[in-house]
C-alpha cells in the first residue's frame, strides 16, 4: 500500500490513475503541453466539458502539483493562466503515448474523428 498526499494506494498504477485518472483531466494536460492556456482558451478546446467539470479538474490537477495556476493582477481585467510544474512535465512522455494509441486504435477501427 502506498500513501501519497492523504489517499490510499494499493499499487504505484493506482496513484497514477488516482492523480490523472477520469475523463478529463489527460485531456487538460494535453492540451497544456506545448503552452500555459488561460481558462477560455482550454474551455474552446474541450467544447463538451461543463464549466464546473473544468474548474474542479484544474483545482484537483493543482492540488496534486501537476497544474500551476498563475494569476495577473497588474491591470484589469483579471488574468489567469494555467500550465504544467515541473513534476507536470514528467507526464509528457505518457500523454503523448496515450494520445499515440488512441490514434493507432481510431486508424485500426476506421473511426472517423469529428471535430
Amino acid at each position: 500500500m502506498y500513501k501519497v498526499n492523504g489517499k490510499t494506494y494499493p499499487c504505484c498504477t493506482s496513484i497514477t490513475m488516482g492523480i490523472i485518472g477520469g475523463k478529463w483531466k489527460t485531456v487538460i494536460l494535453y492540451h497544456l503541453i506545448n503552452s500555459p492556456l488561460r481558462y477560455n482558451e482550454l474551455r474552446k478546446q474541450m467544447i463538451s466539458v461543463t464549466e464546473r467539470t473544468l474548474s474542479l479538474q484544474l483545482k484537483n490537477l493543482e492540488e496534486d502539483g501537476i497544474v500551476k495556476r498563475k494569476v495577473y493582477t497588474s491591470k484589469p481585467p483579471l488574468k489567469v493562466e494555467y500550465s504544467l510544474t515541473d513534476l507536470g512535465k514528467t507526464l509528457i512522455p505518457l500523454l503523448k503515448a496515450i494520445a499515440e494509441w488512441g490514434d493507432q486504435l481510431v486508424a485500426k477501427q476506421n473511426v472517423i474523428a469529428t471535430p
